[in-house]
């Protein structure tokens, strides 16, 4: 259970936490200002711990008919 909690926190802390120490225009990735690739990763890196965290749930097994 906690381990659920931690991996959803995670991406809240990295996208609105991160912010403001990667608010800067230079230099860019993959053709984006850095902040725009920073809050791009971590929509990307949300999903990857979504699907993780329903692996890892219970409740999420009982439903597979296995």
């Amino acid at each position: 259970m906690k381990t659920r909690i931690v991996l959803g926190l995670v991406p809240f802390i990295g996208m609105l936490g991160g912010v403001p120490f990667v608010n800067q225009v230079e230099p860019y990735v993959l053709g984006m200002p850095f902040v725009l690739f920073w809050i791009v990763l971590w929509v990307v890196l949300t999903s990857v711990m979504m699907a993780v965290i329903n692996r890892l749930d219970p409740a999420s097994r009982e439903g597979d008919g296995k």
